[in-house]
C-alpha cells in the first residue's frame, strides 16, 4: 500500500471520480455566484466612495466599477440580501468540503505541470482551494463575531474575494466542458480522479450526496431562522442572532450594548446631552432632547438588519425626519449627504456617512422613540439613526453630532 500521497495508489475511495466532482461542481457554480453577487451589493450597501470613515478599502482602484448610490426602497432589500448570503454560504459548507475531498487528489499530482493548460489548471486550483477555505472561514469568523484574524474583515474578505472569484472563473472555464460531459454521459470516463485500485465501497455516491445533502439542509435549518421573529429565531442554532435586551417594546435584537460602546449614563443625561447639527456656511444648532421632540414627529416601520446575517421584523419608529434636520441648518431644498458621529467610546463605526437620497426619504428619521415607548440605553437613548435599507451599522446610535454637507 501507498503511504505517499504523491503516489495514485495513496487514494482508494470508491467515491471519487469525475461524475461525483462534477456534481458537486454544479451546485457549487451557482451557489457561489449568487454569493459574490450578494456580496458585492452588501458592499455598495456602505456606500464605501460617500466618506472616508465609511470606506474600508481605499485602494481598491478598478475593483470599485460596480459602486452605486445605496436606494432606499424597497426598505427590506438589505434585509434579504445580507439574510441570503449568510444562509447560502453557511448551507454550502458540507458541498465545498465534499467538494475539495473530491479533487484532492488533484494537489499531489506529479509533475506539478505537463503542459500550459495543465499548469494554468493547477493554478486556478489553488486560488480556488485557498481562496475558498480563506473565504468561508473569514465569513464564518465574523458571522460568529470571533475576530481572530488580523485586519479588518471588510478588507480581507473583499480583496480575498475577488482573489477566489478569479480562481473560481478561471476553473469554470476550463472544467464545464469536462464537467457536461460527465453529467450527461452514464458510464463515468478513467482520469486522475479514479483511483488505480479502489478500495471496496461502503457507500453509493448518490449515498454520498445524500449525505452532503442533509448536511447542508441541516446548516440551513439552524440558521436561517435568524432572519425571522417568533419560535423560528429560537431554530437558529448556529447564528448569534443578536443580543436580546430583554422584553417589551423594546426588546428586540442589537449589536452592540450601550455598556460595550462605553456609553456613560452621565453622557446622555437631559442636562448633559446636546445634539450639534452643523450645515451651510459652518452655521451649528444645539439641539436637547426636548427640543426634538417639540419639533414635527414623524414614524416609520423599519426593520434592523445586521451584516453578519441576522435581522428584525419591522419596528415602528418615531422621531424627527433627517431632512427637517438639514432645514434646520439651511439646506431648504434638497438635502445634501451627511455624516454623522456617535458617542460610543470604541469598536468599528463610531461615526458613518449617509448619502443625500437616504438623508431626503421621509422615512429616514433621528428616531427617539420605538414601538411606542422611548429608545432605551442599548437601543441608542437619547437618538439614534434609522434609514430605510441601510446596513444596522449605518443606524449610528446615541448620536452627538451630525454634518451636513458633499462628502
Amino acid at each position: 500500500m501507498a503511504r505517499s500521497p504523491f503516489s495514485p495508489a495513496f487514494w482508494r475511495s470508491p467515491l471519487r471520480g469525475p461524475w461525483l466532482t462534477s456534481v458537486l461542481g454544479v451546485v457549487l457554480l451557482g451557489g457561489i455566484t449568487v454569493l459574490f453577487v450578494t456580496g458585492l451589493v452588501s458592499y455598495a450597501a456602505y456606500n464605501p466612495n460617500l466618506s472616508p470613515v465609511n470606506d474600508q478599502t481605499p485602494d481598491k482602484g478598478i475593483f470599485g466599477f460596480y459602486l452605486f448610490s445605496w436606494p432606499t426602497d424597497p426598505h427590506w432589500l438589505y434585509r434579504l440580501n445580507q439574510g441570503i448570503h449568510v444562509t447560502l454560504g453557511i448551507t454550502l459548507i458540507p458541498v465545498l468540503l465534499a467538494k475539495l475531498w473530491s479533487v484532492v487528489p488533484k494537489l499531489f499530482t506529479l509533475p506539478p505541470a505537463r503542459s500550459l493548460a495543465h499548469a494554468l489548471e493547477r493554478i486556478s486550483l489553488l486560488l480556488l482551494v485557498g481562496g475558498a477555505l480563506f473565504e468561508f472561514v473569514t465569513g464564518v469568523l465574523n458571522i460568529q463575531l470571533d475576530y481572530l484574524f488580523p485586519g479588518s474583515f471588510y478588507t480581507l474578505h473583499f480583496y480575498g474575494a475577488w482573489v477566489f472569484f478569479a480562481g473560481f472563473v478561471a476553473h469554470v472555464v476550463l472544467k464545464t466542458p469536462m464537467a457536461w460531459r460527465n453529467l450527461r454521459q452514464l458510464r463515468e470516463e478513467k482520469n486522475d480522479l479514479v483511483p488505480p485500485s479502489p478500495a471496496e465501497p461502503t457507500v453509493s455516491r448518490r449515498g454520498a450526496l445524500w449525505f452532503v445533502g442533509g448536511g447542508s439542509l441541516l446548516l440551513f435549518l439552524t440558521t436561517v431562522g435568524q432572519n425571522f421573529d417568533g419560535a423560528l429565531r429560537r431554530t437558529a442554532l448556529l447564528a448569534p442572532r443578536g443580543t436580546e435586551p430583554g422584553d417589551g417594546p423594546n426588546g428586540f435584537q442589537i449589536n452592540k450594548t450601550a455598556a460595550y460602546a462605553g456609553i456613560r449614563d452621565a453622557d446622555t443625561s437631559e442636562e448633559a446631552w446636546r445634539l450639534v447639527v452643523v450645515g451651510r456656511d459652518g452655521r451649528t444648532v444645539r439641539l436637547s432632547r426636548a427640543e426634538l421632540l417639540a419639533m414635527p414627529l414623524h414614524s416609520a416601520a423599519l426593520p434592523i438588519a445586521c451584516v453578519e446575517g441576522w435581522s428584525t421584523s419591522d419596528q415602528w419608529w418615531r422621531g424627527v425626519r433627517l431632512r427637517d434636520l438639514a432645514a434646520l441648518v439651511g439646506y431648504d431644498g434638497d438635502p445634501p449627504d451627511v455624516l454623522v458621529e456617535s458617542l460610543q467610546q470604541r469598536g468599528a463605526f463610531r461615526r458613518a456617512a449617509m448619502r443625500a437620497n437616504q438623508v431626503a426619504d421621509s422615512r429616514s428619521l433621528l428616531a427617539l422613540s420605538v414601538n411606542g415607548e422611548d429608545l432605551t440605553p442599548d437601543h441608542g437613548y437619547p437618538a439614534r439613526i434609522i434609514v430605510p435599507a441601510a446596513p444596522g451599522v449605518l443606524n449610528t446610535k446615541w448620536v452627538a453630532r451630525m454634518t451636513f454637507g458633499d462628502l
